[in-house]
C-alpha cells in the first residue's frame, strides 16, 4: 500500500480514493466500471450514447431513421437513456457490492438534462454520483438532489467553481461528494481551458488546486470533501506530497488513460495495441471540436489531415477592399471573393494538387478540400442527430430554431460519428482517437513490458503501491 493513501467516504460506502474517469462513446463501460467498484474504486459508465444489448447480447447499432434533425436527436436520447441504464445494471451485478458505481456525462451533450433524468429515474439505488463537466453544469445539484444522488462537477479552476457555487452548488451543499479538477493540458478528451490561457504554456496544478481549495473553504466547505486530481495522473508516487497535505485537503485520484488498456475495456484490439507503441508527444491539444472546446487526442492521421485542412485556408472579402484586390478564379462559383495576391497564388497551388472545393467557414475564409472530402462534410453535416447541444460542425442547437444561426464549420468533424467508429472497430488512424498526455507511459512503465495486459484488479493493487 503507497504510505499515506486511505480509503475514504463516498454515498455511504468506504472506498480507495481511486475513480476511473468516464470515457465516451462507449470507452467507458459496464464492465471496465463494474471490474473497477470490484476492485474497491469508484467505477464510472460513460452515459454518453452507451451501447444497449439486444435479446442475444449483441450491442444494438445506433441508426438514425428519421428525416429532420429533431427527429433524429429524439431517437439519440432514446438510445442514449437505454443504454446508460443497461449498463449501468450490468456494472452493478459486476461490482457485487463492492466500490461505488457513478456515471458520466457532458454538460454540453445534446439533451444531457434529459438523459441524466432519464436514466436516473430507472437506476435508482444502483448510482451512487454523477461526475459532469464539459461546460458550467450549473443544474447538476438539482438534478442528483431530485433522486438523491451524490454529484462530482468537473472544473479547471477555481474560478469555475466559484461560478457554479455561487449560482447552485451552495443550495444543494449536501450532496457535493467531491470536486474533480481535471488540469486542462494534460487531460484526455474534452477539457476547460480558457480563453486567457496558453495551450502551450502549461501551468503547475499544484497552486490550482490549492486555489480550488481555498474557493471551497471560503463556501464552507470542509477539508474531507475531496479534490479529485484528473489529468496527468499514472503513478501515485508522483503525487505524494499531495497526499495528507494540510494545504489541499483530501485529495483523490481520477485514472481517465490507463484503464484503457485492461483486459475488460471495451476498446478494440488494434485501439489498445495503438496505445502502447506511443511516444511522448504524440497526444496533441487541439481546438477541432465541434464543441469549441480544446481536447486532447492522439496526433494520428484524422487529425493531421484536420490541421492540413485548416492550413489551406485564407480570408476574403465579398468586395475590393484594403489588400484585397485579386478576384479568387479557382474553387468558387462567382466573382464576389477578393483575396490578397499571395493568397490568389497559394489557392491556385492547391487547385493544382487537387484541393478544387473552396468552402466557406463562419470566419469570413476559405477552406481548400478535394471532391471527395468535400462529398463527405456535407454528408456529415446533413446526417446530424444532434449529439451536442451546439455544434459548430453542423450548426446544430437545441433550441426552438435548432440552429445556431452560424454558418457549418468545415474545418471541424461530426464528432459522434468518429467516436462510435473507433469504439467499435473502425480504423484507429481515420478516427478521432482520445487519449491524455501521459499516454506514453505505456510503452515506457515496466508493467507493461511484453506486451501484457493486466485485468482491472491487477491495475487498481498495482496503482495502489505507488506504481
Amino acid at each position: 500500500m503507497f504510505k499515506g493513501l486511505s480509503p475514504i467516504q463516498y454515498h455511504g460506502r468506504e472506498v480507495w480514493p481511486l475513480i476511473e474517469g468516464g470515457k465516451g462513446v462507449a470507452a467507458t463501460n459496464h464492465a471496465s466500471a463494474g471490474a473497477w467498484a470490484a476492485a474497491g474504486g469508484i467505477g464510472t459508465v460513460s452515459a454518453v450514447n452507451a451501447d444497449s444489448y439486444d435479446a442475444d447480447g449483441k450491442i444494438v447499432p445506433q441508426v438514425y431513421k428519421a428525416l429532420t434533425r429533431r427527429e433524429r436527436h429524439e431517437e439519440l436520447i432514446a438510445y442514449a437513456i437505454e443504454g446508460a441504464v443497461q449498463q449501468v445494471q450490468r456494472a452493478w451485478e459486476i461490482a457485487s457490492g463492492k466500490g461505488a458505481i457513478n456515471i458520466n456525462v457532458l454538460w454540453e451533450m445534446g439533451g444531457a438534462q434529459r438523459v441524466l433524468h432519464g436514466v436516473l429515474e430507472r437506476t435508482k439505488g444502483l448510482v451512487s454520483g454523477v461526475t459532469c463537466g464539459a461546460g458550467m453544469p450549473y443544474k447538476l445539484s438539482e438534478i442528483a438532489s431530485h433522486y438523491g444522488v451524490s454529484y462530482l462537477p468537473i472544473v479547471s479552476s477555481a474560478r469555475a467553481f466559484r461560478a457554479l457555487w455561487k449560482r447552485a452548488y451552495s443550495k444543494a451543499q449536501e450532496l457535493l461528494a467531491a470536486v474533480v479538477y481535471e488540469d486542462p493540458w494534460l487531460a484526455g478528451g474534452h477539457n476547460g481551458l480558457s480563453n486567457a490561457e496558453n495551450p502551450l504554456e502549461p501551468q503547475d496544478p499544484y497552486p490550482r488546486v490549492k486555489a480550488l481549495r481555498e474557493t471551497m473553504r471560503e463556501g464552507g466547505l470542509p477539508d474531507s470533501v475531496p479534490i479529485v486530481m484528473a489529468g496527468g495522473v499514472w503513478y501515485l508516487r508522483d503525487w505524494n506530497n499531495w497526499i495528507d497535505n494540510p494545504e489541499l485537503g483530501t485529495i483523490a485520484f481520477q485514472f481517465g488513460t490507463r484503464p484503457l488498456l485492461t483486459k475488460e475495456s471495451p476498446i478494440p484490439e488494434q485501439w489498445k495495441a495503438k496505445l502502447m507503441t506511443l511516444e511522448e508527444g504524440d497526444v496533441l491539444l487541439h481546438r477541432f471540436s465541434p464543441t469549441g472546446f480544446y481536447s486532447s487526442a492522439v496526433r494520428n492521421p484524422f487529425l493531421r489531415e484536420l490541421e492540413a485542412r485548416s492550413e489551406r485556408q485564407i480570408p476574403y472579402s465579398t468586395e475590393e477592399a484594403g489588400d484585397h484586390t485579386f478576384q479568387l478564379d479557382v474553387g468558387v462559383k462567382g466573382k464576389n471573393f477578393w483575396v490578397t495576391r499571395n493568397d490568389l497564388l497559394r489557392a491556385r497551388e492547391w487547385f493544382g494538387r487537387g484541393y478544387t472545393s473552396a468552402l466557406k467557414t463562419p470566419d469570413n475564409t476559405l477552406v481548400f478540400v478535394g471532391e471527395q472530402e468535400k462529398a463527405v462534410i456535407r454528408k456529415d453535416q446533413a446526417d446530424c442527430m444532434g449529439c451536442l447541444s451546439q455544434c459548430q460542425f453542423s450548426s446544430w442547437a437545441d433550441t426552438e430554431t435548432n440552429s445556431t444561426g452560424r454558418l457549418a464549420d468545415p474545418r471541424s468533424f461530426c464528432i459522434q460519428k468518429t467516436l462510435q467508429e473507433i469504439a467499435h472497430g473502425g480504423e484507429v488512424d481515420q478516427n478521432l482517437m482520445f487519449a491524455g498526455h501521459s499516454a506514453f507511459n505505456f510503452k515506457k512503465d515496466p508493467f507493461y513490458s511484453n506486451g501484457f495486459v493486466p485485468s482491472v484488479k491487477q491495475l487498481v493493487d498495482r496503482i495502489l503501491t505507488g506504481d
